[in-house]
């Protein structure tokens, strides 16, 4: 592991409390800022972390402030994290390093670098990503994979056995019931017209950005879950599976 500097990574940006949503799973919002289609964005992103006894692993990860990696040590030590979507990654490489954890990613992600926004940064070494593939070993005991593989960017959902099976996804199923305090008003503007607050719904700028067809959504509908916890959005529980059927059907048909 290359000695780091952790002020040469994107800095923390405004974030909540870490809530524990299922036994040994959480789940925290904050902000996120970043240029899209030659225009500034602000709007909210979701980290999920899952506890397997002392280990933590981080999923579409937010960096917190020293607080929130104060609380973050509370609950175990972090030794994994996943990156699901290639529109995410912002803040991995901060705790790659600062914890020397093992990096995971959607294959066609495993050594590109990570998006910090800065020029600065990319004087950094990429770092590496162990592949996650439905075949091979996860970081977690009762994990499995889906891949979606009509995409042009690569994605992934995780499902845990666990609460009647729980999906951890990243861009693609997003639940977002109305625009929080990390929305700049345009950003609140702009996405209300573009449709994102839809309860269970699919990402519209990575749908654009990924143009997934149908026959992924038909194999997602035979994945069992109850609840599912996304980039994007609130915690949705018990009732994900019908109402993420739903909007397959709505969107694709299937």
């Amino acid at each position: 592991m290359e000695p780091f500097s952790p002020t040469l990574m994107p800095a923390a940006l405004p974030h909540g409390t870490i809530e524990e949503v299922f036994d040994d799973v959480f789940f925290v919002s904050g902000a996120m800022e970043t240029v899209l289609m030659d225009t500034d964005w602000q709007f909210s992103r979701n980290m999920t972390i899952v506890r397997e006894g002392e280990r933590l692993v981080l999923i579409n990860s937010v960096r917190l402030s020293d607080e929130g990696l104060t609380e973050l040590n509370k609950l175990g030590q972090v030794t994994d994290v996943i990156r699901l979507g290639a529109l995410h990654g912002r803040d991995d490489e901060f705790y790659v390093r600062h914890y020397d954890a093992q990096y995971w990613v959607m294959p066609g992600m495993e050594s590109e670098q990570c998006d910090h926004g800065t020029e600065q940064n990319q004087t950094i070494p990429p770092i590496s990503g162990r592949p996650l593939t439905q075949e091979g070993p996860l970081p977690l005991a009762d994990a499995t994979l889906f891949q979606f593989t009509t995409t042009q960017l690569p994605e992934g959902i995780l499902r845990l056995e666990r609460a009647g099976g729980i999906v951890i996804a990243c861009d693609a199923l997003q639940n977002w019931l109305a625009p929080d305090e990390y929305f700049s008003d345009a950003s609140r503007s702009m996405m209300q017209e573009m449709g994102f607050f839809t309860a269970a719904n699919l990402g519209p700028v990575w749908l654009q950005a990924a143009t997934p067809a149908a026959d992924d959504f038909a194999r997602l509908k035979q994945l069992s879950f109850k609840h599912a916890l996304c980039g994007h959005g609130s915690p949705l529980r018990d009732t994900a599976h019908e109402a993420y059927c739903s909007t397959f059907n709505r969107l694709f048909n299937v």
